[in-house]
């Protein structure tokens, strides 16, 4: 795909998704095992690759923006990749006036396309951008939709979290937060998740 085109893709799905519509993005694959209370889904999901780096919470444009070039084409094969959903990102976010990252770091990551990381993807080129390859898991995720503020992201946590304890359910680190549409999405057509990796039953 010409670069261009490339450009005016990714524009056209952008600009879809600000109205709800993300079906041009491809998903990583899961089945859903089991539904507990409050709408929360055990889901199972399939290996899959993803690029990665570290950021400073859950907001991180530096984190954003390396990730996007890397996509765009800061890769050894001058690839540009398509666009996927969700964008996960993991770290604390200190709740101001606009969201700022503080604290205690994570990492960012976009999932490459079944196509490309079945073919093996290409490598980065800059500094602090990885391949990883995630083996099939389970996820504990809880959807909402609205402005994914600190605070709306924390509340829905703990929920998350609440309902797990008592259904029993062991995770292994603290939730993440999965976002599916750009921040200039109409609020309550917005899809967000919290989701926490289950331990090993």
């Amino acid at each position: 795909m010409d670069k261009f085109l490339y450009y005016l893709v990714t524009l056209l799905e952008s600009a879809l998704s600000v109205v709800g519509i993300r079906a041009t993005y491809e998903e990583p694959r899961y089945a859903i095992v089991e539904r507990l209370d409050r709408g929360v889904e055990l889901r199972a999901y399939e290996p899959r690759v993803a690029v990665e780096t570290d950021a400073k919470g859950q907001q991180d444009g530096e984190a954003f923006g390396r990730l996007f070039r890397y996509i765009t084409g800061a890769n050894t094969g001058g690839d540009r990749i398509a666009m996927t959903t969700p964008v996960e990102s993991g770290g604390r976010l200190i709740a101001m006036t606009v969201p700022v990252e503080q604290g205690a770091g994570g990492t960012m990551r976009f999932y490459l396309p079944k196509t490309v990381a079945e073919a093996g993807p290409p490598e980065p080129t800059e500094a602090g951008v990885r391949i990883v390859r995630i083996p099939a898991e389970r996820l504990a995720v809880l959807r909402f939709s609205g402005s994914a503020t600190a605070e709306a992201r924390s509340r829905q946590a703990a929920i998350l979290t609440r309902v797990l304890d008592a259904a029993g359910k062991r995770t292994e680190a603290p939730p993440f937060f999965m976002g599916y549409d750009p921040p200039f999405s109409i609020p309550f057509l917005r899809r967000n998740e919290v989701a926490a990796r289950l331990a090993p039953s």
